[in-house]
């Protein structure tokens, strides 16, 4: 070059700039050799891609509106909830309102937690009430009983007939009145007493029954299979079949020939019973009512009402169900389920 230019300033930057370009050169020609080279499927693949993972998207957003307005629905919430209609959602709106929700939430279960433990103490104090008017009325009545048995005894010969047939019906309301609190005491405590399992061979169990109830000889009880052995409480397993087992014998006791029969089957959650009679069956207008305390049919001195009430509280308490078929004249079947698990045990 002349020496005249060796010193020009706007050459020196010209020279600078052009020496600059070729640094990268060489990542330039890499860059622009790798978009010639990729082709039309690869481009295809990753914009389908990026649309699947837009859509996935989408439907989380989706997803997460309907819980917030199935949450605005549940908790009476008035508030105008966020709105796709554009098909524009604000994360920020949503995880606000979220977090909204979530403090709302946590309110009502401190709440429903306070009436679960006001709910417990007020069924503690109604079975302690059940025990103190079990134990103060049935010693004084039974007493009562026994005093009339000996007046009776004692002095029948100078009664008139009426008096006797007076003192005989004092005699049968005092057991009635009996076993009307000892149903109640028992109804009122059969969730709340402390569970005890073991394994219940329901075979033996229903023939233990059988030897302690009044079967006529007229009526019969058959077990359809061999019953299976479940691991649970004796005692209400006992009390269940020996309720439904006591109502089968009173309804086909004016048989010739009254049978009653107990059947079972069995999936994964539950063992399935049916108790069945050929007896005098039960009104329709009855039926709906029958579980009920204190509902009955007759006026059996021994019924006090409450046993199909204590049964269906057992199956409840198993986590179960139990229903009717009932035809009057033609008998009745009751069906009632049995969790195999409850609470996480077997």
């Amino acid at each position: 070059m002349p020496e005249k230019f060796k010193n020009d300033a706007d050459l020196a930057l010209l020279f600078s700039a052009v020496e600059k370009s070729y640094e990268d050169y060489d990542d330039k020609i890499a860059m622009i050799q790798r978009a010639t080279t990729i082709s039309a499927q690869e481009l295809k693949a990753a914009n389908l891609e990026l649309a699947a993972e837009a859509k996935e998207q989408n439907k989380t957003l989706e997803a997460l509106e309907k819980a917030i307005n199935s949450l605005n629905i549940n908790l009476g919430n008035t508030e105008n909830v966020v709105n796709t209609g554009s098909n524009i959602v604000s994360a920020q709106m949503l995880a606000k309102h979220i977090s909204k929700q979530a403090e709302h939430i946590a309110m009502v279960t401190v709440e429903k937690d306070k009436l679960v433990k006001d709910l417990e103490e007020q069924n503690k104090s109604l079975n302690n009430y059940a025990h103190v008017v079990s134990h103060d009325l049935k010693s004084p009545m039974r007493n009562i009983n026994t005093l009339m048995s000996w007046i009776v005894e004692e002095e029948k010969h100078k009664f008139a007939e009426d008096s006797l047939n007076n003192c005989s019906l004092i005699s049968q309301n005092l057991i009635k009145m009996d076993n009307l609190i000892s149903g109640i005491l028992k109804h009122a405590t059969i969730g709340a007493n402390e569970e005890t399992k073991s394994n219940v061979d329901l075979t033996q169990l229903i023939n233990d029954i059988e030897s302690t109830i009044y079967v006529p000889e007229n009526v019969t009880i058959t077990i359809e299979d061999k019953l299976p052995t479940i691991h649970i409480d004796k005692y209400r397993l006992d009390q269940l079949f020996m309720n439904l087992l006591t109502n089968a014998v009173k309804a086909t006791e004016h048989l010739n020939k009254g049978i009653i029969s107990i059947s079972y089957k069995e999936d994964d959650k539950f063992w399935r019973f049916a108790v069945k009679d050929n007896g005098k069956g039960i009104p329709a207008k009855y039926q709906s009512k029958i579980f009920e305390m204190f509902k009955k049919l007759d006026n059996d001195v021994e019924s006090n009402g409450i046993g199909l009430a204590l049964v269906e509280k057992i199956v409840n308490f198993y986590e179960g169900e139990i229903c009717l078929e009932s035809k009057e004249n033609e008998g009745t079947t009751f069906y009632f389920t049995i969790k195999k698990e409850q609470n996480g045990t077997a």
